[in-house]
């Protein structure tokens, strides 16, 4: 797909971010794209949207998203605290930038052949199995409540409170079943 000369320019980048700084409370995808459609961008995301063109205008959306929070990291603004139910520009803080490592999200988002290379079929997959692990939990903060964790964290924290749980409530240790079915599905939820 070729997209659009406005998409991603420096004037595409500044409205991105003014969008979020008026969202204190943090911002969800849909949102977030019907405002910059109200200002002229995502105009191939025509009524009804076809999967393939929500799942370009999300790629775009979340490439620009990367970009933006490596600046912001890079002069030392804000973090910006990227999922797709929740977006929000976070005071920065010395030492927090080890929220990006490890992020296999941000590697696929930042290189664009994953766009150019993901069929339709493969959108009709990422879909269904994007509503596959949130029938469990309403949003990212409940899953990582049954872990005893908030928003910001990174997946390798995740794991290791994850696996530290499991350890804590296996049922020969005696824990139960239904508190390890819990944190499974909150891992599920998380991290796929």
């Amino acid at each position: 797909m070729k997209i659009n000369d406005n998409l991603l320019s420096t004037e595409f980048m500044q409205l991105l971010e003014e969008i979020l700084k008026s969202s204190p409370q943090g911002i969800g995808e849909f949102d977030l794209i019907e405002q910059l459609k109200a200002n002229d961008y995502f105009d191939f995301l025509t009524s009804p949207a076809l999967p393939e063109n929500l799942f370009q205008a999300h790629f775009i959306l979340f490439h620009a998203l990367y970009l933006l929070q490596n600046k912001l990291l890079e002069e030392k603004k804000a973090l910006l605290d990227i999922h797709t139910l929740k977006i929000e520009l976070l005071a920065y803080k010395k030492g927090e930038n080890a929220l990006q490592q490890d992020d296999k999200l941000r590697e696929y988002y930042l290189d664009f052949k994953n766009l150019e290379n993901t069929s339709e079929e493969d959108v009709y997959q990422l879909l269904t199995s994007f509503w596959k692990q949130m029938q469990n939990f309403e949003n990212r903060d409940d899953a990582l409540a049954v872990l005893g964790l908030k928003a910001p964290v990174d997946d390798k924290t995740i794991k290791n409170e994850y696996r530290r749980l499991i350890m804590h409530h296996h049922p020969d240790r005696g824990g139960s079943t239904e508190k390890i079915q819990k944190l499974n599905d909150a891992i599920k939820s998380l991290l796929g």
